[in-house]
């Protein structure tokens, strides 16, 4: 029986002997695990600790190469800043110092007024005392001053009034005078070429020669400026030239009045202007619509993309003086044989001749629209244009 027991003991001890071995050698497989992998956490903590040092190297070598030069020129500025404001601090102080030295001036000088005035008062009171008797005389002087001068300030800006004026007729004069003296200019050196050609003045100086007279006249102050410069661009178109003109009023020179403009033209002679305007007028009277309907002279039907030919440069500026002579409430305008006149309701251009121009200038009534409209009246329709539907339709 006891051997039994101690076999079993045998048996049981060494059971567990064996297992034992075997837990030991699980642990022991367990801890190499362990061991491995605490060995690759540290051969990756050694990767990435040496990528970060090469990272820390290239950043010190970057400090190194351009933050530290950057830092020290920035240094070296702000030193020189704070050399400069040390250098305003020193002119600030200075500046004070002198200012302290004025104050101190100053307190001196208020000190000598408040001097002064309180002598001021003694020496005042002591001429009221002696002067009390002739105050009355005293100030009837100062009231004669007073009233005298204000008559020479009254005289003043009237001479001032009488200088602007004066100064505007000289301007005025100078441009008449300038343009005689290119009309003298002119003249002289026409005679000058017939004496050195041999050929009698006429033959070659027709551009120079003055062939035709302007007029230009409008009721409205407003569009005298603007009637002038249109007119005077239908001239030009017309190849004349200005030689000379005149501003007057309708009894020399009112103040306040429409003035009357004349016009000296040189550059053609009277026959070819009628019939440049003739062949102007025939052209824009085609545009009046007929018999009501609306219709104007029917235009070609010009292909897509192709732009409408634009109107000659001479027919457009007499459009447009006639547009503008219908803008005002009466104005009279003459080019030669061409005549516009515009009443208050009428529009009428004629081309004259010579005879009737004459008749007209002799009766005077280039400047009355009412009176020319009803001469106007008179001529023949092919020389009468009534332009005043034209002129309405935009």
């Amino acid at each position: 029986m006891t051997t039994v027991i101690l076999v079993v003991m045998c048996v049981v001890v060494g059971g567990l002997e064996l297992y034992a071995g075997r837990q030991s050698k699980d642990q022991q497989r367990a801890f190499v695990r362990r061991i491995d992998e605490l060995n690759d956490q540290v051969t990756k903590q050694n990767s990435v600790l040496v990528t970060v040092g090469e990272q820390l190297t290239a950043e010190l070598s970057k400090v190194k190469r351009e933050v530290l030069p950057a830092l020290d020129s920035r240094l070296r500025q702000n030193t020189g800043q704070v050399e400069e404001l040390a250098a305003l601090v020193h002119q600030a102080d200075e500046y004070l110092r002198a200012q302290s030295t004025r104050l101190h001036d100053l307190e001196k000088q208020r000190v000598t007024l408040a001097a002064l005035r309180r002598k001021l008062s003694e020496v005042e009171t002591s001429v009221r005392s002696v002067t009390a008797a002739g105050t009355a005389a005293v100030e009837g002087k100062v009231d004669s001053a007073l009233d005298r001068l204000s008559e020479m300030e009254r005289s003043g800006t009237e001479i001032l009034e009488l200088q602007r004026t004066l100064t505007r007729t000289l301007e005025d004069v100078e441009d008449v005078v300038a343009e005689l003296l290119q009309f003298t200019e002119g003249e002289l050196d026409e005679s000058v070429t017939s004496a050195l050609t041999g050929q009698p003045r006429g033959v070659e100086g027709d551009a120079a020669a003055v062939t035709a007279t302007g007029r230009l006249w409008t009721r409205d102050d407003q569009l005298d400026d603007i009637l002038a410069e249109v007119y005077e661009r239908c001239v030009r178109t017309a190849t004349l030239t200005v030689r000379f003109r005149t501003v007057e009023g309708p009894n020399g020179s009112g103040p306040g009045a429409p003035e009357r403009r004349r016009y000296f033209l040189a550059g053609h002679n009277m026959e070819d202007l009628a019939g440049a305007f003739t062949a102007l007028l025939i052209s824009t009277g085609a545009d009046i619509p007929h018999n009501g309907n609306g219709l104007s002279r029917s235009r070609p039907v010009l292909p897509q993309g192709v732009e409408t030919p634009r109107q000659p440069e001479d027919e457009a500026a007499l459009k447009a003086l006639l547009r503008t002579l219908y803008e005002s409430s009466g104005a009279v305008a003459q080019i030669g044989p061409l005549m516009a006149v515009r009443t208050r309701d009428e529009l009428f251009c004629a081309v004259l001749t010579p005879v009737q121009s004459l008749e007209l200038e002799s009766d005077e009534v280039y400047w009355d629209p009412a009176s020319a409209t009803v001469r106007l009246r008179r001529l023949p329709t092919h020389q009468l244009w009534d332009l005043t539907t034209w002129a309405a339709t935009p």
